[in-house]
């Protein structure tokens, strides 16, 4: 679909560029090793993050101090019509296998768009964002007979990364979907995480035929596999790290369960694109609306809000209370 001869400008590469002249920060776009358009956001204070046009996906995010963010699969496979195995990517129209369609939908198999002209979201200050646009084509229409259109904004701020997704029904029948937005996290060591902010609260457990069950931990902690989707979640969820004293703190809006997964060793080692060490240095916290599919009526919208940022401390030593992550520092 890219494909373009040596020696010559690139036609689509250019497009895009002639797009991204009007924004007020300037965007850097190159072809990276394996032919994809890669969008490079950055930001005053050092941070950086890269984003994909195949699945709209945010490749990297890295902070002040160049460190790492997000995961990538030491056999994450680029090749189009292939999820990539990492990052930040949306599922929809639909999540896992709850439906008919392929697994995740297709979203993050797709190739995405520039938008060209995107809703006059909010701005900040000292901000990179960039606008992504995905519309039906006839491969959706054959398997789900409405036609929408997604879009995403992906932000960049200090310490901050934010994606605003928006699903609008552009067919005169009903929509209905499900939808994620997957988040890689990167971790020193599996063993040393816990997730604060989910106790209490019911989850389907996919490794036990979607059974549901009650949270009875204190905060989740991981010795094998992993595979949960927590219902009517809180807006705000810790992902602490203890060995690197660095929480992950996961704020969203109008997606109201939280699907936590780690592949384990068993299930890495099965996974083609997976290494097999690479569970350790992995966890997967999305926002999600699961358990309750999202019903537009025609040429209705909806939005949605994530915003991941990080304390520089843990729980184990002493200077962060999960409390005051998940309820506020007042």
């Amino acid at each position: 679909m890219l494909d373009w001869k040596k020696g010559k400008v690139n036609p689509f590469l250019s497009n895009i560029r002639a797009r991204l002249k009007t924004r007020p920060m300037p965007l850097n776009i190159f072809q990276d090793k394996d032919g994809l358009p890669r969008i490079i956001l950055t930001e005053p204070t050092g941070t950086s993050a890269e984003v994909l046009l195949y699945g709209g996906r945010v490749v990297s995010w890295k902070n002040e101090r160049k460190e790492e963010l997000l995961f990538m699969s030491s056999k994450a496979n680029s090749k189009q019509s292939k999820a990539i195995r990492g990052g930040i990517s949306v599922c929809f129209p639909q999540f896992g296998n709850l439906g008919s369609l392929e697994q995740h939908g297709s979203a993050r198999n797709r190739l995405w768009s520039l938008d060209r002209d995107p809703s006059p979201l909010p701005p900040s200050d000292n901000q990179s964002s960039v606008d992504l646009v995905l519309k039906s084509a006839g491969v959706d229409l054959k398997t789900r007979p409405s036609s929408f259109e997604f879009r995403l904004r992906i932000s960049l701020s200090a310490g901050k990364l934010t994606l605003i997704p928006r699903v609008r029904n552009t067919d005169k029948k009903t929509l209905s979907f499900t939808l994620s937005t997957s988040n890689y996290l990167s971790v020193s060591d599996i063993s040393e995480v816990r997730v604060e902010g989910l106790e209490t609260l019911d989850y389907f457990d996919n490794l036990m035929n979607k059974s549901r069950f009650t949270e009875q931990a204190d905060a989740i902690t991981f010795d094998g596999q992993m595979d949960r989707v927590y219902l009517r979640t809180p807006t705000k969820i810790a992902i602490i790290d203890h060995e690197k004293k660095r929480t992950f703190v996961l704020q969203k809006n109008a997606m109201p369960d939280a699907v936590v997964w780690n592949p384990g060793y068993k299930k890495a080692k099965a996974l083609p694109d997976l290494g097999d060490e690479d569970y350790k240095f992995m966890i997967c916290v999305d926002s999600a609306a699961v358990e309750t599919p999202i019903m537009l009526k025609p040429y209705e919208e909806w939005k949605g809000y994530q915003e991941l940022s990080t304390v520089s401390s843990s729980y184990c030593s002493g200077q962060l209370d999960p409390c005051k992550v998940l309820y506020g520092f007042h």
